[in-house]
C-alpha cells in the first residue's frame, strides 16, 4: 500500500461524488451494504489484479481488452506495448472506462482518461520498482516501446456483494 492520507481521503471524496450523481438504478444495487469505501479499496487492490479497459478507435467504435493492473497511490497503473491499439488509442483518445470485476463479491467501476508515466515524473521510480519486484524483472525489458500509464479517474464506484464477509473473508481491516 503506497497511498498517503491525503490520496484516500480524495478517492473517498470522488467515491462519494460518483455514488451521488449516479443513478437510481445504479445506487439500487450498489447501496450503503454494497459500498466499498477508499480504504476497503486501498487494501482490497493490492497486488495484481485484472482490468478491463475500454478505449475508442478513430471511428467511434469501443474496444475493450485486458490488462494486468496495480493499485498504487489510491489509482490504477497499468501498461501496453506501444506496437498495440490500444496504445494508439490511448495517445489519441486518452479517455477510457477500467473495471475490475471478481466474479460476483467484488467490482470496481470508473471512467477517466490516462496519462503516460515518463521517466521526468514524480511517480515513475516507484511505479518502476513496484512492476519490478511484482514480475521479477523490469517491465522496460519486455520489448522496444513499453508504455506506462497512471489512471486519473474522474467518476468511481466500488461494489462488495456482502461487503462484511468479503473484508472478513480476505483479513481487511474495517474503515
Amino acid at each position: 500500500m503506497y497511498e498517503t492520507e491525503q490520496e484516500v481521503e480524495t478517492l473517498q471524496a470522488l467515491l462519494d461524488a460518483s455514488h451521488a450523481r449516479s443513478t437510481d438504478h445504479l445506487r439500487s444495487i450498489i447501496h450503503d451494504d454494497r459500498r466499498l469505501s477508499a480504504a476497503d479499496l486501498v487494501a482490497l487492490l493490492t497486488g495484481m489484479k485484472v482490468l478491463s479497459v475500454a478505449t475508442v478507435t478513430a471511428r467511434g467504435e469501443p474496444r475493450i481488452s485486458a490488462v494486468d493492473g496495480h493499485f498504487l497511490h489510491a489509482t490504477w497503473s497499468f501498461g501496453t506495448s506501444g506496437t498495440s491499439a490500444k496504445a494508439r488509442h490511448l495517445e489519441a483518445r486518452p479517455q477510457v472506462s477500467v473495471a475490475h470485476v471478481d466474479n460476483e463479491v467484488l467490482a470496481v467501476f470508473s471512467h477517466g482518461a490516462v496519462e503516460t508515466v515518463r521517466e521526468d515524473d514524480a511517480v515513475w521510480g516507484e511505479t518502476l520498482a513496484h512492476w519490478t519486484r511484482h514480475y521479477g524483472s523490469s517491465p522496460l525489458s519486455w520489448g522496444p516501446d513499453v508504455r506506462l500509464y497512471r489512471y486519473l479517474p474522474t467518476w468511481m464506484v466500488g461494489y462488495a456483494s456482502e461487503r462484511e464477509r468479503l473484508l472478513a473473508d480476505r483479513v481487511v481491516a474495517r474503515s
